[in-house]
């Protein structure tokens, strides 16, 4: 295997002090005094001037004094309250690891302390003799700290824009993520850890007390039902409606596994609403029922001790509850919950087919709902995290669930219910599992562990992607009418979708010098498409409910697209430059993390969107736009709003900020001879997640 050491660059240690004449000498006093790097003790109690000469100086001469120099006392490096927070999730993982149940995917090497950081890539290593599979990710070392990161989006060196580091900070701590939460998105993973301890510990308390009245559980129930339940078929609706209903008469008739389902519907419900729809529902602002349900929901999964259960239900609200928290909590403990579902769907055979164990039709179906829910957010998980690590397709045999209605199914049927060939409830779920299943059906090997599906050429590629197309299309799309907000919904994401794989495969041509002008056209349109429709889907009243969703839904490559082709001066016309530029506000109008956003990818995107302002922007002489207002004050408030009147000067300063990002960095490592669709393209959500560091 080749294995490239990137060295860091080196912090050069200040030498000793050097004897140099001061001032006094060259003033014709002793030639044998030196210059000392600290004021003397006199002087610092005196607060006055010290010409630092030694062994006496003037002050101390002319008060006759005696002159004392003392190495200042070395700072103590302040602590930083997450310090605490990074030691407490160590000792909750050590615990998790004592008691196996935390997997550990492979063994880190130590490091001494002594040496030097360094960051071993290997990307595109040399086939080892017993045929192993090779590895695309890096791993970053340093000073007893090691991590592992399968970024395909941006290939960039330590230092740049990767770091060895405990925890995402940016992510964890900032509470970018979770602006509108009471909690900041780093308590609410340590409220996670908490959990998990507790868990262990056996931390139980009742929490019937904090049941809602029938009105407002009926208001949550219903709200969850619209906003929620199409787009994560996990519950039978039927069924969770009657004990919903019992249930808020008699809080105290429920068991531990009900009251873990009811306080996650309540929360993800909430969640999914606005602060003027819960003070207007429920005369309370939403920070204060996220913040009560979402305790409610960790005292419930600890009294029905989760991290042992075998129940259905409690690992449908431990699924549930990841689903509404992917955005709300940092990256790398995501991850790690991520893993304990995935390991309690194994222990409850979850991953292995009902109908092959020889269970009820109904089981059948609610058990293959709820791993095909696992399956995407470990997907995502893995890519948001950068480790790029998921299950193993050959791990499973679960099949998808069956395009039916919950009306079809109930507790004790024998006979297996009849799959319809029209849109049901299940629409929006199959066809994001038909998109993702796409390349084992058509019979591409997989190679590695990461599921890398390797292709011969881009017609290969093409081919493949127009076929799941024409597949979706004719199996789901064609029912759906486009009045249903439902099916408006899922037309608009399968379509994108398709088209980003398409991109995807398209967008090596950038990098070649044999492009022509009317392929790179078809690329930059086809991204324009994209971006198109998911403002579409924004712009639309009905969609409001599915906001949750859409929010963790985005296609990072489909903007990039258009604003590397912005910044090439004179590929756009004037009037397709200001169409251009109008997409790209629609964009940062419809996601407001890319500037307020600390991760990595938001500060790239607005890193590459100044540079493309700054080299060509719009023509039409207007005020300057609020993102560009708020990227330049975010990344450089000294530099002058006015871009118009600003000086070369100024204008250099800024464009030496927006060079830290190339747009060639960004697509620099799509090589055009394969399509990774687990690593450059996660297929069960259907977009380039964040995978950067």
């Amino acid at each position: 295997m080749d294995v490239n050491i990137v060295v860091p660059h080196l912090v050069p240690i200040a030498p000793a002090p050097v004897q140099t004449p001061s001032v006094a000498v060259q003033n014709g006093s002793d030639p044998d005094m030196a210059a000392m790097r600290f004021n003397c003790q006199a002087c610092v109690r005196k607060k006055t001037k010290c010409d630092k000469t030694a062994p006496a100086c003037s002050s101390c001469r002319k008060a006759k004094l005696h002159c004392v120099y003392k190495d200042p006392p070395s700072r103590k490096r302040q602590r930083s309250p997450f310090d605490d927070v990074h030691e407490r999730l160590v000792r909750y993982e050590r615990i998790l690891r004592d008691n196996n149940l935390l997997h550990t995917a492979s063994a880190s090497t130590p490091y001494s302390r002594k040496t030097e950081a360094s960051a071993a890539s290997t990307r595109n290593p040399s086939p080892k003799p017993d045929s192993q599979p090779a590895s695309s990710g890096r791993l970053l070392s340093a000073d007893d700290k090691s991590r592992y990161h399968d970024s395909v989006l941006l290939d960039v060196e330590e230092g740049d824009l990767c770091e060895v580091s405990d925890s995402d900070q940016d992510d964890s701590y900032r509470g970018d993520t979770g602006a509108n939460e009471s909690t900041p998105t780093g308590l609410l993973g340590l409220l996670a850890a908490q959990t998990i301890s507790e868990a262990i510990l056996g931390h139980t308390q009742s929490i019937t007390e904090q049941h809602p009245g029938y009105e407002d559980a009926t208001k949550l129930w219903n709200a969850y039902v619209q906003n929620v339940e199409p787009l994560c078929k996990v519950l039978h609706i039927p069924t969770v409606a009657k004990m919903v209903d019992t249930v808020s008469k008699q809080p105290f008739v429920a068991s531990k596994s009900d009251e873990c389902l009811l306080f996650v519907i309540y929360y993800f419900a909430v969640y999914t609403m606005s602060d003027a729809d819960c003070v207007q529902e429920f005369n309370q602002p939403r920070n204060y029922l996220m913040s009560k349900y979402r305790t409610a929901v960790h005292q419930a999964l600890i009294n029905a001790s989760w991290l042992k259960t075998t129940s259905i239900p409690v690992l449908q609200a431990y699924t549930l509850f990841l689903i509404a928290m992917r955005a709300q909590i940092d990256s790398d403990t995501l991850w790690i919950l991520t893993g304990i579902a995935i390991r309690l769907a194994q222990r409850m055979g979850l991953h292995r087919d009902g109908e092959n164990l020889g269970l009820p039709p109904f089981e059948v179906q609610m058990r293959r709902r709820l791993f095909w829910q696992l399956l995407p957010l470990d997907s995502y998980a893995s890519q948001v995290s950068g480790s790029g690590i998921v299950l193993s397709s050959n791990s499973w045999d679960t099949k998808q669930p069956l395009n039916i209605n919950d009306n079809q199914i109930f507790p004790g049927m024998t006979e297996p219910p009849l799959e319809q060939r029209s849109a049901t409830e299940m629409i929006f779920c199959l066809s994001r599992m038909e998109l993702s299943n796409f390349y084992t059906r058509t019979g591409v090997k997989l190679k590695g562990i990461g599921n890398t599906v390797q292709f011969k050429d881009a017609e290969d590629i093409e081919r493949l992607i127009d076929e799941v197309e024409d597949l979706i299309e004719t199996k789901f799309l064609r029912y759906c009418d486009i009045l249903n907000p439902l099916h408006f919904f899922t037309m608009g994401i399968a379509r994108s979708a398709t088209n980003a794989v398409r991109l995807r495969a398209r967008m090596p041509l950038l990098m070649t010098q044999t492009i022509t002008d009317a392929q790179r056209r078809d690329i930059c349109t086809l991204a324009a498409r994209i971006l198109d429709t998911t403002s579409a889907i924004y712009g639309n009243p009905s969609m409001r409910k599915y906001r949750w969703h859409i929010q963790a839904f985005f296609l990072w490559d489909a903007l990039l697209c258009v604003l590397r082709s912005i910044a090439d001066v004179g590929f756009y016309s004037a009037s397709e430059l200001d169409t251009s530029w109008g997409k790209v506000a629609d964009v940062y109008f419809n996601h407001e993390e890319l500037v307020k956003g600390r991760r990595t990818i938001h500060v790239t995107i607005g890193k590459l969107t100044l540079k493309a302002w700054l080299a060509n922007p719009p023509s039409q002489s207007a005020p300057e736009p609020t993102f560009i207002t708020a990227l330049c004050t975010q990344h450089e408030p000294k530099v002058s709003r006015h871009r118009q009147q600003e000086s070369m000067d100024e204008r250099g300063e800024i464009t030496k900020l927006a060079d830290g990002c190339d747009f060639d960095e960004v697509f620099g490592n799509i090589d055009g001879t394969g399509l990774d669709l687990n690593g450059g393209f996660d297929p069960s959500n259907w977009v380039f997640w964040d995978q950067l560091c």
